[in-house]
C-alpha cells in the first residue's frame, strides 16, 4: 500500500496533469479555431474581392470560352499553396480554365452540390452580394486543404444570364497546421514542466506535513515504550498544530494516571511484603505449636490439631509465595549461578519430596549446565507437584540438550496422561491468583505457583511456557547457557 508520502506527491502530479491537460486541450482549441476562421475569412475574403474585380459586369454574348474564364483562374490562384479551377456549363459542353486537381483531391461531392443549389447547405455558405460562398476543409495526403467554391452568374448585353460559373480555389493548410503543431508540442513541454514543478511543490508540501506527522509518531511511539514525558512541539495553528496539542494533553493526563497506578501498584506491593514479612516470625512459632501439638493431641483434639496444622502450612506456603512474587516486583531476585549435574538435581530435588517412586524420569546423563539451584528446585517442584496433584499417572520428567530452534541450552518437560487443560483457559495458567476452578478448596494452592515458575525462568533467561497437547498437561522449560563469568 502507498505510503502518505506517496499519495500526496501522486494527488499533487495527478491535479497538475489534470489542470495542464485541461488547460492546454482549451488554449489549443481556441488557437485552433480563432486559426482557422481567421484563414477561412482570408480566403473568402480573397475569392470575393478577386471575383468582384475580375468577373466582367456583361458578357457580350451567351457563349464562355476558356479564354474568358483564364483571367478569372488566374487571379484566384496568385496566392502562393493556391489553385483554382472555374467552369461553365455550355450547350456544347464545359468550358474550364485553370488548374486540374490530381485524381484524388476531389472536390467534395457536398460542396459541388451546394455551388449548383442542390439541396440546402447553409452550414458551408458564407453571404456574398445575395450569392452565396460555400468552403469545406479536407485532408489530402496528410496535408489540411480549405476548398472554396460559388456560382457567378453573369448577365449579357441581351439581358439575358448566361449560365453560372462555377468557381473553386483549394488552399493549403499545411502552414497554419505546422503552427498548431509546435503550439501542441510547446504546450506539452509546458505541461510537462508544470507537473515537474507540481512535484517539486508536492515533495516540499509533503515534507512539510509528514514531519510533524513523524514527530508525533515518535512521541506516541515513545508514549507506548513507556516514556511518559515525551511530548509534541507545537507549531502555528493548523490542523496539524491542534492534533500536537490534543496529543501533549492526552499524554499529560495518561501520565498523571499512570504515575498514580505505579505509585498504588507500589504502595500494594510493598504492603504486601511488609506483611508478609511482619507475618514470618509469627507463624514460625504458630508452627512449632502446632507441629507439637499434631504429634501430642489424641482424639477429636487430634482432628482440630492436624486442620490447625495443615491450614499453618498452607499459610506458611503462600506468605512465602507473596515474599518471592515481592521480590519480583521490586527487582530484588538475583541468581546464584552453580555449575550443577542437572540429572543429579532432579533426583534429589524428587528424593526430598518423596517422589521418586511416583515420577518416571527420562534425563540425558552427565548434562551440566548454570543454574540456581534453588530456583531451578522451585520450578521443578512446581511442575511436578501440580502434575500429580490435577493430573494422573504416569507423570513423567524428561531432560535432553537443547540446540535449536533457541539455542543452545537444556529443556525441560514435565508432563502426565490426566484430562488436561480447557483449551479456554489455557492463556491464564501463568496468571496471578488465577485457578481453573473457582470451587477448589483453599488447600489446593494460592494460584502463585506457575507465576513464580515462570518468574524463575525468566530470570535466567529461559522460558516456561505450556505446550498444546491433545491429552494430558505438559510444560516445558527452555534454559539457555549462561557463560562461567555471568554473575
Amino acid at each position: 500500500m502507498m505510503g502518505l508520502r506517496a499519495r500526496l506527491v501522486a494527488a499533487f502530479a495527478a491535479v497538475a496533469l489534470l489542470a495542464s491537460a485541461i488547460t492546454a486541450g482549451i488554449a489549443y482549441w481556441l488557437v485552433r479555431l480563432a486559426m482557422l476562421e481567421r484563414v477561412q475569412n482570408a480566403v473568402v475574403n480573397d475569392v470575393r474581392t478577386t471575383l468582384n474585380q475580375t468577373v466582367p459586369t456583361q458578357l457580350p454574348n451567351m457563349m464562355l470560352t476558356a479564354d474568358l474564364l483564364q483571367p478569372i483562374s488566374t487571379a484566384l490562384a496568385r496566392q502562393p499553396g493556391r489553385r483554382s479551377w472555374v467552369l461553365g456549363d455550355q450547350p456544347g459542353g464545359w468550358a474550364t480554365s485553370g488548374a486540374k486537381f490530381p485524381s484524388h483531391m476531389r472536390i467534395p461531392p457536398k460542396l459541388i452540390a451546394a455551388v449548383r443549389g442542390e439541396g440546402r447547405h447553409d452550414e458551408l455558405a458564407r453571404p456574398l452580394r445575395g450569392q452565396q460562398i460555400y468552403f469545406q476543409r479536407i485532408t489530402y495526403r496528410g496535408v489540411p486543404y480549405l476548398v472554396v467554391g460559388t456560382p457567378v452568374y453573369l448577365p449579357t448585353t441581351s439581358g439575358r444570364t448566361a449560365s453560372p460559373i462555377e468557381a473553386y480555389v483549394i488552399a493549403s493548410l499545411s502552414r497554419e497546421r505546422d503552427d498548431l503543431d509546435r503550439m501542441a508540442t510547446s504546450v506539452a513541454v509546458g505541461g510537462g514542466a508544470a507537473v515537474l514543478v507540481a512535484l517539486l511543490l508536492a515533495l516540499l508540501a509533503a515534507r512539510s506535513v509528514l514531519r510533524p506527522v513523524r514527530r508525533l509518531a515518535a512521541a506516541a511511539q515513545g508514549l507506548g515504550a513507556g516514556d511518559l514525558h515525551g511530548r509534541v512541539e507545537v507549531r502555528g495553528r493548523d490542523e496539524l498544530a491542534r492534533l500536537a496539542r490534543i496529543f501533549n494533553s492526552s499524554a499529560e493526563a495518561l501520565e498523571a494516571s499512570v504515575t498514580e497506578l505505579r505509585e498504588m501498584e507500589r504502595s500494594a506491593r510493598r504492603f504486601v511484603a511488609d506483611v508478609s514479612h511482619e507475618l514470618r516470625t509469627p507463624l514460625t512459632a504458630m508452627t512449632a505449636v502446632t507441629d507439637a501439638l499434631e504429634e501430642e493431641a489424641t482424639g477429636s483434639a487430634a482432628t482440630a490439631a492436624n486442620l490447625v496444622a495443615e491450614e499453618t502450612r498452607r499459610l506458611r506456603t503462600l506468605i512465602g509465595h507473596l515474599l518471592e512474587i515481592s521480590r519480583f516486583d521490586a527487582g530484588a531476585a538475583a541468581l546464584v549461578l552453580d555449575d550443577v549435574d542437572v540429572p543429579q538435581l532432579i533426583r534429589q530435588s524428587l528424593r526430598l519430596r518423596d517422589w521418586q517412586e511416583k515420577v518416571e524420569t527420562d534425563l540425558a546423563p552427565q548434562l551440566r549446565a548454570r543454574v540456581d539451584p534453588r530456583r531451578f528446585d522451585m520450578i521443578l517442584a512446581n511442575l511436578v507437584g501440580n502434575a500429580l496433584k490435577h493430573g494422573e499417572p504416569p507423570v513423567t520428567v524428561r531432560l535432553r540438550r537443547s540446540y535449536v530452534p533457541d539455542g543452545p541450552g537444556i529443556r525441560l518437560r514435565v508432563f502426565d496422561s490426566g484430562p488436561g487443560i480447557p483449551k479456554e483457559i489455557r492463556k491464564h495458567v501463568f496468571d496471578r491468583f488465577y485457578k481453573a476452578d473457582a470451587a477448589r478448596t483453599r488447600s489446593e494452592g494460592s494460584g502463585l505457583g506457575l507465576a513464580i515458575a515462570r518468574a524463575n525462568a525468566e530470570l535466567h533467561g529461559g522460558e516456561l511456557y505450556l505446550l498444546d497437547t491433545d491429552t494430558g498437561t505438559a510444560f516445558e522449560l527452555w534454559l539457555p547457557d549462561i557463560p562461567a563469568e555471568t554473575a
